[in-house]
């Protein structure tokens, strides 16, 4: 083993300068600053190279973590971007978003008395580092194919197995309804966690690998799922899910109340110079306003953030369960702290107040009762302890569940769960329909980036086997 590994013994964990939170409320601006050299090299040192890797266990991709750790901490960085890339399309994306506390650093073996590596910083260095050196390069397929595959969704999962797919030679088509490509990582994810250009970068790589890009391009509307599928040699659906889960209580008609997701695209159109009326005329401006955000998980997150960064009078997250039971990243609860945020625990929204427009929530404190068949415990309402918290500007960030992909596709024929989501075989992605795959949100129901990117490598494997398959099989049939 390499003499400067298993330093966690003599160096404490460091991540990267934060920059201080009063200075970054007033922008959108990532929060880390950049490792240097030397301390990038001083934190993968760290890593204890133990014998079971559970970061690399718990990585949705399997990154070879404790690898590239090593070659970082030898001064091997391009071998180390090598070793990173090969299991994921985005590791730069994946260094900023992914959250390493419930993951990779969470799962660290020296965690317990000496405090995780600090993976994700590391792997961000690592690829920011090489896009900088010029290691990064379009893909240069071995041997050009005349069968296509095209594939709905310019999100995460989409853009890794259009990556995949390319390498491969197919020619590959992207068709996506917004006009930006990237999907939530564009539209969803605020600049403070992952800035525009990073997204940009690789889009830009793709279509200099050649994948064809067809924006604002509405399926249903511009051309139904059996239009395509007569086009392509084979159709991946990867559109994520965008319904928002709502809430039916007392005034929710009244003005002022606004869906998460709507709430976010309109601060990063904003930000990316866009024409927004609706932000304009304050429908989603949090200037000045007492905000309350309805949830706990990260996208909550990112909604009380950015109203910070709007210039919110007051910000409160309302959340129902308690600080340990939250489904959001723990660091980013800490960020939001230190930004201002309020955290609201056990405590449930009965009402929202208001004629015309809110005015305030009628909220009730809530205790965690028995466990149900998850293993969760349940919230319980406590009789009597209702109170109103001013509010100005309600955001519900409660989850998303599926648009109806069969009807809005004209494809009734497609299978879909109880729940709306598209039914596909586990590892491959198939659905009931020859030649069509499904990846990402749109089968696994509202998760991670680093899970649709892990789809979307399966399933370009499975879509790979199954397109020389078909070209085996017509070669036989010409030769008989």
């Amino acid at each position: 083993m390499s003499k400067n590994m298993l330093k966690f013994v003599s160096l404490d964990k460091k991540m990267p300068a934060k920059r201080a939170a009063e200075n970054r409320r007033e922008d959108f601006s990532e929060i880390y600053d950049e490792y240097s050299e030397d301390k990038a090299t001083e934190q993968a040192s760290r890593c204890s190279q133990c014998g079971i890797p559970y970061c690399q266990v718990h990585c949705p991709v399997q990154n070879n973590i404790p690898d590239w750790l090593n070659m970082t901490a030898n001064d091997r960085l391009q071998e180390a971007y090598e070793m990173s890339q090969s299991t994921n399309n985005f590791p730069e994306i994946c260094g900023r978003i992914c959250p390493q506390d419930r993951l990779c650093e969470g799962s660290c073996v020296i965690e317990k008395g000496f405090e995780s590596v600090t993976i994700g910083a590391v792997e961000k260095y690592i690829t920011d580092t090489a896009w900088e050196k010029g290691w990064v390069k379009p893909t240069v397929p071995v041997t050009e194919l005349t069968q296509s595959v095209g594939i709905i969704g310019a999100g995460p999962g989409g853009l890794a197995a259009a990556d995949e797919l390319r390498k491969k030679g197919y020619q590959v088509h992207v068709y996506d309804r917004y006009d930006r490509i990237g999907g939530l990582l564009v539209y969803g994810i605020p600049g403070f966690k992952l800035e525009k250009d990073i997204v940009e970068k690789r889009a830009q790589l793709l279509r200099d690998s050649g994948v064809t890009f067809h924006m604002n391009f509405e399926i249903g509307r511009d051309a139904g799922l059996g239009e395509l599928r007569e086009k392509h040699d084979s159709i991946i659906i990867a559109t994520g899910v965008y319904k928002a889960r709502d809430i039916s209580l007392p005034g929710s008609g009244v003005g002022g109340i606004v869906p998460a997701l709507d709430y976010l695209t309109a601060s990063n159109r904003k930000g990316l110079g866009d024409d927004v009326p609706e932000f304009e005329d304050g429908t989603f401006d949090a200037q000045g306003k007492d905000v309350v955000v309805i949830g706990g998980g990260d996208t909550a997150m990112d909604c009380v953030r950015t109203a910070v960064r709007q210039g919110a009078k007051s910000v409160k997250c309302l959340y129902r369960r308690d600080r340990k039971n939250m489904p959001g990243s723990l660091r980013e609860v800490v960020n939001a702290e230190e930004e201002g945020v309020e955290f609201v625990w056990l405590s449930a929204p009965k009402a929202f107040l208001g004629d015309e427009k809110v005015r305030g929530v009628k909220a009730i404190e809530m205790h965690l009762g028995i466990a149900d068949s998850t293993g969760r415990q349940v919230p319980v309402e406590i009789s009597g302890s209702e109170h109103d918290i001013p509010c100005d500007l309600a955001i519900k960030a409660l989850g998303f569940d599926a648009e109806d992909i069969p009807t809005l596709f004209d494809e009734p024929g497609l299978e879909v769960s109880r729940w709306g989501t598209i039914v596909a075989e586990f590892g491959t992605g198939l659905t009931n329909l020859e030649g069509v795959y499904a990846i990402g949100d749109i089968v696994r129901g509202a998760s991670l980036v680093v899970w649709a990117i892990r789809d979307g490598r399966d399933t370009s494997l499975a879509i790979d086997k199954y397109l020389k398959s078909q070209s085996a099989t017509e070669s036989v049939a010409i030769a008989s």
